[in-house]
């Protein structure tokens, strides 16, 4: 058995199809139809509203499954459409190719080897972008997205800006993605791995065809800015509720972060008093209402006054989502002693947020301070007690 017999015999086992989205590539979509074609007939290939002559070139495949609309939406539509495509065809994995010319299918047996060893990962075709013909506007988004994608995820990716890719579709299958363009490829890079999906990588070859002949639709412009808009809400979200959901598990669900937790607490290096601030202060910052920053605030004192920073995040994450609806309740109730005659009631509700005290703001932040101040105190003179206590019972048992 040939070598390209066996990489399709994989590609039927493994149910592997390989999507290639298209926008006025007539001039070298032919060409990759037939390069990919000599591996695999699972090709799904996406119009994206072509003006050219793409229509009759797939038609000359009769194998090809084709998808096609007549208005120009964006790549990340196209691809969202074939995924969704793929997965009622029955297709566990999709490899995602470039129709200009730039990724070679020569390479699709290296996704093959990977995903036998990877199977539940989203593997990354990584370009080596070292080549004098990388045009410079892509090796500043190159670095560009690959920063932001590791503040995001906490995660390494070589190239977060291949658009050669394989994923695996069952793993996707419940993200409501909203992107439509390029910055697509981001947005499924970061809440994958949000997600849990890990992120691989093979090194892939990439042509760039000289400046005078290139056909790109990128627009740098445009483009960029979609992609800047996108890092935006994704920081946000990863810094407001990924990263503390992400620790908040590892402390309290993994027996490695209970572990922790106790050599923390307790560290005869610090002093109880100096545990007990630290642990005030976390509560502190997790109640007050700077939703977003309580942590990098608690963290920023925590560093100034030279307090013990894990204890901080640890007891700052008492915000986390399931205890948001009594916060905000009782911050709330709190405030009512400081509005008199203006003070409004308001019942408790298990999906209380920010927007059900909206109408009554001033009450809940001079509430929320006040909560804050108490339960901050408070945490820190019970820990301080019973961080006493556990001494004194340690010391007599010698």
């Amino acid at each position: 058995m040939s070598d390209l017999e066996t990489i399709s015999g994989k590609f039927n086992d493994l149910k592997v199809c390989v999507i290639i989205p298209t926008y006025n590539n007539a001039g070298t979509l032919a060409g990759m139809i037939a390069d990919v074609g000599r591996f695999t007939q699972h090709i799904i290939v996406v119009n994206d509203g072509s003006t050219d002559n793409t229509p009759q070139i797939v038609q000359s495949y009769p194998f090809v499954q084709f998808i096609s609309y007549p208005v120009n939406v964006g790549k990340g539509w196209a691809l969202r459409k074939a995924f969704k495509h793929a997965a009622a065809k029955n297709y566990d994995y999709a490899i995602t190719i470039d129709s200009d010319g730039q990724h070679f299918a020569n390479d699709l047996p290296f996704f093959i080897d990977k995903l036998e060893k990877a199977p539940n990962a989203i593997i990354i075709g990584s370009r080596n972008m070292d080549q004098a013909s990388i045009p410079g506007k892509s090796s500043f988004g190159h670095k560009f997205s690959n920063f932001w994608f590791k503040v995001e995820t906490n995660l390494n990716c070589p190239d977060t800006q291949s658009g050669f890719r394989l994923y695996p579709l069952q793993l996707l299958k419940d993200i409501n993605f909203i992107t439509r363009k390029y910055e697509f490829e981001i947005e499924v890079l970061v809440r994958a791995a949000w997600k849990g999906v890990a992120i691989d990588s093979v090194p892939v070859t990439v042509y760039y065809a000289p400046k005078e002949t290139r056909v790109s639709h990128f627009r740098p412009f445009l483009d960029f800015t979609r992609v800047s808009i996108l890092n935006t809400f994704l920081v946000i979200i990863a810094f407001a509720y990924i990263k503390p959901r992400d620790f908040f598990r590892m402390l309290f669900i993994k027996k490695k972060g209970r572990q922790l937790l106790m050599e923390q607490l307790l560290n005869f290096n610090q002093s109880g008093r100096l545990k007990s601030i630290s642990i005030g202060l976390g509560v502190f910052m997790g109640i007050m209402p700077v939703w977003g920053f309580q942590l990098w605030i608690g963290l920023f004192f925590a560093a100034i006054f030279r307090l013990n920073k894990l204890l901080v995040i640890i007891a700052s994450n008492i915000s986390i989502p399931p205890m948001i609806p009594f916060i905000v309740f009782l911050s709330y109730k709190c405030g009512g002693f400081w509005m008199g005659n203006k003070n409004a009631d308001i019942a408790f509700i298990p999906g209380m947020s920010l927007s059900s005290v909206s109408q009554h703001l001033q009450q809940y932040i001079c509430g929320s301070i006040t909560l804050a101040v108490v339960a901050g105190i408070s945490t820190g003179l019970l820990t301080f007690i019973s961080l006493k206590l556990f001494s004194r019972r340690a010391a007599s048992a010698f």
